[in-house]
C-alpha cells in the first residue's frame, strides 16, 4: 500500500489516473493533455503501472492504458478502514 501512497503523491500522476477514469488513453493521448516531455509521462506511466494503479495493453504497436479499478476499490477500502477505526477510536474517547 505504500508504494499507492507514493505513486498517488505526484499531481502529474493524479491527473493521469483522472484522465483514464473517462475513457482509455494512449501514452501520445496522455501526453496530449501535459506541457512536459514524453519521457517524463512514460516515467509516470512507469511507477503507475508498478503499482498496478493502471493496466497497459499492447496492440501492435500502440499501447493503451486503463484504470486498474481492482486496486482502487482494495485502496479505498484501506482508506475507510484507517479512517473508520480512527472516528471509532475518537469517539469512544469522548465518552
Amino acid at each position: 500500500m505504500k508504494d499507492v501512497w507514493n505513486a498517488l503523491a505526484d499531481p502529474t500522476r493524479r491527473e493521469i489516473l483522472t484522465l483514464l477514469q473517462k475513457k482509455d488513453l494512449t501514452a501520445g493521448e496522455i501526453c496530449a493533455n501535459f506541457s512536459v516531455s514524453g519521457a517524463t509521462i512514460s516515467h509516470h506511466l512507469k511507477i503507475l503501472r508498478e503499482t498496478d494503479l493502471i493496466l497497459a495493453h499492447k496492440e501492435k504497436q500502440t499501447i493503451t492504458y486503463r484504470l486498474n479499478t481492482t486496486v482502487f476499490q482494495d485502496f479505498l477500502k484501506t482508506i475507510a478502514q484507517i479512517f473508520g477505526q480512527s472516528q471509532e477510536e475518537e469517539n469512544y474517547e469522548t465518552e
